[in-house]
């Protein structure tokens, strides 16, 4: 399972469009679009989570640098969260 790092979005992209995007290149088990806590609008950027390893490093390829509803998106695998002191 790899969990991928989406940046760049749209405010207006939604998850399901996010899924559907990936879906052209595998399973996705899970996406976020992250929000802000009191406004609850979308932060720009997300994480998708696909089953397949294969699958997940074919889209991570294609669609770093894809243009989704006008904005150059970067994909990325998802670094581990660090550790807050």
């Amino acid at each position: 399972m790899k969990n991928i790092f989406v940046a760049k979005l749209s405010f207006s992209t939604t998850e399901t469009e996010l899924r559907t995007l990936f879906e052209e290149y595998g399973d996705v088990t899970d996406v976020h679009i992250i929000k802000d806590k009191v406004t609850h609008k979308s932060k720009g950027y997300g994480f998708v989570e696909m089953y397949d390893d294969e699958a997940a490093e074919r889209a991570i390829n294609e669609l770093d640098g894809y243009e989704l509803k006008g904005r150059i998106i970067a994909v990325n695998e998802a670094r581990p969260r660090e550790e807050r002191q």
